[in-house]
């Protein structure tokens, strides 16, 4: 692909990268095998990026801004502020792409507080499909769409997960970014196979990976990018690792923030679990 400087971007080799947090500033910029960083979108200004994300830049870091508010699975429109200030984070950031969540969450100009997952009806894709092609109209990168975590499902669902983003990606041609723990979150919660996901999946579009840790409460599965991850939520990324090579994988840790040794295993955690794959026959 093209950059915003007009060079090639390989976007086939992010590596191994680190949700960047401004708690994590000074970590990240001494953690060796970082390759790539994800940012909020939401909580920086394109005009004025923190200096530790300029410094990062500045060693040839790709940077990946990540939207929570889009919401691109209401029936409203996409809102046209919120997409300028994703396309000028990526074009302060010189971003390989920009990454959003299918999800909704506002409704009649309320907040919902969650990323909640979209009915998956053909009337709801249909509508989705054009807030799709809205955004991407509006971006200058590609854009890649993120699976979210559910405690419920919606009892008129026509399609699996799987198939919804499937069919939208044939109509769209938006990228994936697969989140093996939300997909790990629906398996525990609502009894949804991460695997059989995974083998529906148009994995060739997929752009890059995210991992993060959670914890169980009263028989659900609570998705709090707030701890390790769990040796299940690893099996997934490993099984997603022999059925495509992934652009990137991504750790995010969001509050609670561990030592920096901590998030070290937890990056080393994830590499040993793409190369266990190695072992697998092939599919």
């Amino acid at each position: 692909m093209t950059g915003l400087d007009g060079s090639k971007r390989d976007m086939s080799g992010l590596g191994v990268g680190i949700g960047w947090r401004a708690e994590l500033d000074l970590t990240i910029e001494r953690m060796a095998g970082v390759d790539f960083l994800e940012v909020v979108a939401e909580n920086i200004r394109p005009a004025d990026l923190p200096e530790s994300l300029r410094v990062l830049r500045a060693r040839g870091l790709p940077v990946i801004p990540h939207g929570v508010s889009l919401g691109v699975g209401g029936a409203e429109r996409p809102s046209p502020d919120r997409l300028a200030h994703l396309a000028a984070c990526a074009q302060a950031l010189d971003a390989p792409l920009v990454s959003e969540h299918l999800a909704f969450v506002r409704g009649g100009g309320i907040e919902v507080g969650h990323l909640l997952p979209v009915p998956r009806t053909r009337d709801s894709l249909r509508v989705i499909t054009e807030n799709v092609r809205r955004a991407q109209d509006a971006l200058p990168v590609p854009l890649a769409l993120e699976n979210v975590a559910a405690i419920f499902g919606w009892p008129d669902d026509e399609l699996t997960e799987a198939e919804f983003l499937a069919e939208l990606v044939a109509r769209t041609g938006v990228k994936l970014l697969i989140d093996v723990a939300n997909l790990y979150t629906n398996q525990f919660n609502l009894g949804l196979s991460a695997v059989a996901a995974l083998d529906a999946l148009p994995l060739e579009h997929l752009a890059y990976v995210h991992v993060a840790g959670g914890y169980e409460r009263h028989g659900i599965w609570h998705d709090t990018h707030t701890t390790a991850a769990p040796q299940a939520v690893l099996d997934v990324l490993s099984e997603l690792c022999a059925r495509v090579t992934p652009p990137g994988v991504l750790l995010e840790w969001d509050d609670d923030y561990p030592s920096d040794a901590a998030l070290a295993t937890e990056l080393s955690r994830i590499r040993a679990a793409m190369s266990r794959v190695k072992a697998k026959s092939p599919r």
